[in-house]
């Protein structure tokens, strides 16, 4: 089957401030099945901002190709047709709501896609009633919470129904309950509706939710597997500034200590029962 997104040898660069190019990414390769839910994570300038972006054809690469349902991001005949698969969700959600009230931002995106009137209304009332949103249809959007405006931005992008939703760090400027609120709709996407999603987060705890994490540094991939597996690796991303989830790092560091604790430990509930197995037998 072929996957849904394919990057082929990417390569993407900048002109910076003293006009040289700043390369970004160099012979990129990643290629995402439709259905998935993929974190990506990184520091600051490790590239992951600039993918979001190759994927939905705001950039376009220098080099190589990334294809989208098999639609080449920079074919111009395809540009629109490429977004509306792949819809693009960013940090703050002001730089994302266009209108005053809910509903009629939430319709923005069908009436540039020319959807006739009545289709552009049941897909407005179906995206709300998806973020759980439908009863502020008609509240101004600028007196909603930093997590409310955030539902209603993915709501906005939902209404074009794309098959894959890009997160670009949707919950860094939200309070733990906002965070959990764009984080419990981003899981009924991918769960229920079979979206396919992409998450770009620097928040280890939503990562771990992921079906695959994939790990950038420097415009690379360093590790690209399940989340047991990637955040095992507690030395290699320790190493390019990122932290793991206190459970995975807490083993470690017992395991450092010679504890033979198992190997993989992930969640509190994990942590607990390895200890326990350990002094107490399984």
């Amino acid at each position: 089957m072929q996957p849904m997104i394919q990057v082929q040898n990417v390569s993407f660069s900048y002109k910076g401030d003293d006009e040289e190019r700043v390369q970004i990414l160099q012979d990129f390769n990643l290629e995402i099945q439709q259905g998935s839910f993929v974190a990506v994570l990184g520091h600051n300038g490790s590239g992951k901002s600039t993918l979001a972006r190759l994927l939905n054809a705001l950039y376009q690469p220098d080099a190589g190709r990334v294809l989208v349902n098999g639609l080449d991001t920079s074919d111009e005949e395809q540009v629109f047709a490429v977004r509306r698969s792949v819809g693009l969700v960013f940090q703050n959600p002001d730089n994302q709501l266009v209108a005053s009230i809910v509903e009629e931002d939430v319709a923005f995106g069908p009436e540039n896609l020319g959807i006739a009137p009545d289709e552009i209304r049941r897909r407005v009332d179906d995206a709300l009633q998806a973020v759980d949103m439908y009863e502020y249809r008609t509240h101004e959007t600028h007196k909603l919470s930093g997590g409310q405006k955030q539902r209603i931005a993915i709501a906005g992008i939902l209404a074009m129904q794309p098959d894959c939703i890009v997160f670009d760090e949707p919950t860094a400027m939200l309070d733990p309950r906002g965070r959990k609120e764009v984080m419990d709709i981003i899981l009924k996407l991918n769960r229920e509706m079979g979206k396919t999603i992409i998450l770009i987060t620097h928040y280890m705890d939503e990562a771990a939710q992921a079906q695959r994490v994939v790990v950038m540094d420097n415009g690379r991939i360093i590790a690209d597997d399940t989340p047991r597996i990637v955040f095992s690796k507690v030395g290699l991303l320790k190493s390019v500034g990122l932290d793991v989830p206190q459970p995975a790092e807490l083993s470690d560091r017992l395991r450092k200590a010679g504890i033979p604790l198992r190997d993989h430990v992930l969640t509190v509930e994990e942590c607990i029962s390895a200890i326990t197995d350990c002094y107490f037998g399984g």
